[in-house]
């Protein structure tokens, strides 16, 4: 696993972040410094905001407090450089593209809407789909995918988006070992090049294995730290409450 590091401009910055859906209070006090290339799991039980932290900070919703910073710049100028996945039950399977479609939206993001994507960026999103083992199947229809297979074509996006920050929306749920292993070596692959990956999961296995650092939540900010400090039985139990049983993983 890559070690934090990198440029400070790319440090994601979050300041006593809350977000409300109308009157009710989802989440708050989330405040966090998270370098360049530290890959993040993000833990709660369901309805703890792990979600909606991550659509904060791809901007997909808008805090009711707080700031949320990319180096010195509100993060919605720099929203081409985060790129996120979501839940596969938030998408819509049976839209009509093909995952060669899906991929170049990354360049959309990228480059901007009313840019019409060229040879270059075709290369770019078959060079994405053959490094995820889905070489060849750019003219499928997203359907035609398994649920892996869909949240590879997910992460191709990411990859040619050339983002600065990943934010990972539950991406192991149902996905099987040889999946996982994509999965794995992706984001080792953006914590290489200095890429924040911050992952929303229930899978607490996944993050003892995958990560250099631990946001624990439920509906507030329980505990954030490096891995092997704040994935205690303590804080565990004060974000999902009762009993616990914490394993211990090989890193």
């Amino acid at each position: 696993m890559a070690q934090p590091g990198g440029s400070p401009d790319a440090t994601l910055h979050l300041r006593d972040i809350e977000v409300s859906y109308g009157a009710s209070l989802a989440l708050g006090g989330v405040t966090a410094d998270v370098l360049p290339g530290t890959v993040v799991g993000v833990i709660g039980p369901n309805g703890s905001g792990k979600s909606t932290l991550l659509k904060a900070i791809a901007g997909v919703l808008s805090p009711s407090r707080g700031t949320i910073r990319l180096g010195a710049q509100d993060i919605r100028e720099r929203a081409a450089q985060v790129a996120f996945v979501p839940q596969r039950e938030e998408v819509n399977w049976d839209f009509p593209v093909t995952a060669r479609d899906v991929v170049l939206m990354g360049r959309y993001r990228s480059k901007g809407w009313l840019r019409w994507p060229g040879a270059a960026d075709r290369r770019m999103a078959e060079s994405a789909l053959e490094r995820l083992g889905l070489s060849g199947m750019g003219d499928r229809h997203i359907s035609q995918f398994s649920g892996g297979q869909q949240q590879r074509i997910f992460l191709a996006r990411a990859m040619v988006q050339e983002p600065l920050v990943v934010l990972l929306d539950e991406p192991f749920t149902g996905v099987d070992v040889t999946n996982r292993k994509v999965f794995h070596e992706t984001i080792q692959e953006f914590a290489r090049r200095g890429i924040i990956v911050m992952i929303a999961t229930h899978e607490l296995g996944e993050v003892q294995e995958t990560t250099d650092f631990v946001m624990c939540l439920n509906r507030r900010m329980v505990a954030f730290g490096p891995t092997p400090a704040t994935y205690t039985p303590e804080n565990l139990r004060a974000t999902f409450g009762g009993q616990v049983a914490v394993f211990e993983a090989s890193r």
